[in-house]
């Protein structure tokens, strides 16, 4: 595996006094989530043969920071010169429903929408599609209608957000920091290794 995505929630970013172990199973969960809407717009091994590790560090929480943490880690790949395909953003559908069928589907979910709705409906992807989707879901289920209407809030949320990484991002960095590691590679005649390597 040549990326990595580190999440890490402490309990002072919700205001809490805990104290700080390991990676919870949240963490590990929402640090997959953020990892794997990366991996359709890296490059590839032959373009870029590098090892990435990111990392979230949540200082303060009122959403969804597996999605801010996306976003995020899109902008630093830019900033440090990664060739990513197309920019990465997500947004939290919620939802508020009733028993006799009523519902609404709220868009970029604060803490409190979390807590007390029915859902948690995390998309993330590009301008042209989804790159990842996780849903949580506090009901028996959801209709087609629920999951129509929360794509397409994901989408416009989506694409304001891109609007918004582009104007300070436009497009990924064409070299890569002069302190950031290098890798070279010389293709050698395998019978003049000797040369090089001594006799062994």
């Amino acid at each position: 595996e040549e990326n990595f995505h580190g999440y890490n929630f402490p309990p002072y970013s919700t205001g809490e006094n805990k104290p700080m172990r390991g990676p919870s199973r949240r963490d590990i969960g929402h640090g997959n989530l953020a990892e794997r809407a990366l991996i359709p717009v890296l490059p590839s091994h032959d373009e870029f043969p590098y090892v990435i590790r990111l990392v979230s560090e949540c200082m303060s929480s009122n959403g969804s920071t597996s999605m801010a943490s996306t976003c995020g880690s899109t902008l630093a790949l830019m900033d440090a010169g990664v060739p990513i395909s197309a920019p990465v953003a997500g947004a939290a559908m919620g939802l508020i429903s009733e028993p006799d069928g009523r519902f609404v589907v709220l868009t970029d979910i604060l803490g409190k929408e979390d807590s007390v709705g029915d859902m948690d409906f995390k998309v993330t992807g590009t301008r042209d599609g989804i790159t990842a989707l996780q849903m949580d879901i506090k009901v028996q289920g959801i209709n087609e209608a629920i999951i129509r209407g929360g794509l397409k809030q994901a989408l416009a949320a989506r694409l304001e957000i891109l609007d918004k990484m582009t104007e300070v991002m436009p497009e990924a960095r064409s070299d890569m920091s002069d302190f950031a590691p290098r890798i070279i590679t010389i293709k050698i005649n395998p019978e003049k290794i000797r040369e090089i390597i001594g006799k062994g």
